[in-house]
């Protein structure tokens, strides 16, 4: 779907063709693209600055039915978020205008200062998320997603870059596939459906793969697994995926929170809450497509994915307020809030990748608490970690694809919150602030010397309004942060 391609606009028949335009420089090299952006420029209307578009038709200078002029604004306000929006934004006008086939221009490098690969990829993530629809359950099919993207470029970053089209292809699918799965209703993706899914896409990609059911699990003495699990009728998996490159030297294990469907359980959630809990399995789905992901990428690291897959529900047989399970790892803790359940799914996952497959880096994304939506807010995630040099990694690695985070403390004495009567630990903090800390500190009592970092994804996983190159529904967030940060593990 994705293309370089070197075209004589003056010869070449194109359908759409898109250019960026800033406000107060020139960031076009090509003399055929700056007349037309001179020309567009003669409008009052259109002056190139943030959000600016203006459309013009049938011009004599080049055999392009339309070109698209998208304002970036001024050039020194100009970074790869707005390449990656403006793209995002020309692939949603495309499909509205029912285009099969766009040409986007691509700014020089030189121009504003940045790395060409960082401009093409940053452009191409944009389009390729932008032109994703998400309308399954949809009887009428109003729009179609565009066929071909071509990013227009000299012949020899064409040539230079043949290979990056393909590879940021990868990545975006990913990110897609961990949408489409946290923006499917609950119905579809009970514990032992989505599993089905998860384990089916991993097969194709020969990925090891393991799944744990009830008996195993029972067997085992998984016993937080299970008590999340116990109110509902959908049985508990947790599946585990390998990935083993020959010569990999390094082990990394990522855990994903999998709670298809979060009622709180007997701690019943608002009925303002509730529909949108199909969610919170945000963590196990950007875990799953990062897995897929590095498989058909040949990652050279050994990754082990550990997702928890359970529905937490209320009934008869559901885990109470006050009671004592004992966890995978041995320590007892008391219950104190059916509704902090993603913590303790996600410490005998954490508990069991640690003794299973030595790590020497752990990282878990969770859709946690909403303390921490109400810290952050809606668009950043917040990473928690006693390795100042792996939590530095996540940031910046969440910087360049703009899945934002900000580190959040570890403090000593807070973990007095968490201290039980009866039990080794609560699953609560003993008041209602800090929140998100207090549940970081939890799973933190369960990794050990482990090099670990707990991002909590609960405001970015799921977006409530459109944005330029995402839909209202399951962001992705997590699978190209994860995937950059691999590169560089």
């Amino acid at each position: 779907m994705l293309y370089l391609k070197s075209v004589d606009l003056k010869k070449e028949k194109i359908e759409s063709l898109v250019i960026p335009v800033c406000e107060d420089k020139n960031i076009h090299e090509d003399k055929t693209i700056n007349s037309l952006i001179r020309k567009a420029k003669k409008i009052k209307a259109f002056k190139g600055g943030k959000d600016d578009e203006v459309a013009l038709y049938n011009l004599s200078e080049v055999k392009a039915e339309s070109v698209v002029f998208l304002g970036l604004g001024k050039h020194d306000k100009i970074d790869m978020e707005a390449m990656r929006a403006m793209s995002g934004k020309a692939a949603k006008g495309g499909i509205k205008k029912e285009f099969s086939d766009v040409f986007m221009a691509v700014p020089g490098a030189g121009k504003i200062n940045v790395e060409m690969a960082s401009v093409l990829e940053a452009m191409m993530e944009g389009a390729f998320l932008g032109n994703h629809l998400f309308d399954k359950y949809k009887k009428e099919k109003k729009y179609h997603s565009i066929k071909k993207i071509n990013f227009l470029v000299n012949a020899d970053t064409a040539k230079k870059y043949s290979e990056l089209p393909s590879r940021v292809e990868t990545v975006c699918q990913g990110t897609i596939l961990a949408r489409e799965w946290v923006s499917m209703p609950p119905n579809d993706k009970k514990p032992e459906r989505f599993t089905k899914s998860i384990v089916t896409l991993a097969k194709k990609e020969n990925l090891k793969v393991t799944v744990l059911d009830e008996k195993e699990l029972k067997r085992q003495k998984f016993g937080a697994i299970l008590a999340v699990a116990a109110g509902s009728r959908s049985k508990p998996r947790m599946v585990v995926l390998e990935y083993n490159p020959a010569k990999a030297k390094k082990t990394v294990a990522l855990v994903g929170k999998g709670v298809t469907f979060d009622s709180g359980g007997i701690n019943l959630k608002p009925s303002a809450s509730l529909s949108e809990m199909k969610l919170d399995m945000s963590g196990a789905a950007a875990v799953a497509a990062t897995l897929i992901t590095a498989a058909r990428l040949k990652s050279e690291l050994r990754l082990i994915g550990l997702i928890p897959i359970v529905e937490n529900m209320p009934s008869g047989d559901a885990s109470r307020p006050g009671d004592i399970i004992k966890s995978y790892e041995g320590k007892t803790i008391e219950i104190g809030n059916t509704d902090a359940e993603g913590r303790l799914i996600l410490i005998d996952a954490i508990s069991y990748a640690i003794k299973k497959y030595k790590p020497q880096t752990l990282i878990d994304l969770a859709t946690l608490t909403g303390a921490c939506v109400v810290a952050l807010g809606e668009k950043i995630a917040g990473v928690f970690s006693f390795d100042d040099k792996l939590a530095d990694e996540v940031i910046l690695s969440g910087q360049k694809v703009h899945e934002r985070c900000w580190r959040m403390p570890l403090p000593e004495d807070y973990k007095e919150q968490l201290k039980s009567d009866f039990a080794d630990l609560n699953n609560i903090g003993s008041t209602r602030y800090g929140g998100a800390i207090t549940a970081a500190l939890f799973l933190s009592e369960f990794v050990g010397d482990t090099c670990w970092s707990h991002i909590d994804i609960a405001g970015p996983a799921y977006a409530q309004k459109e944005s330029a190159y995402c839909g209202v529904g399951g962001t992705g967030f997590g699978v190209r942060l994860l995937w950059d940060l691999m590169e560089k593990l």
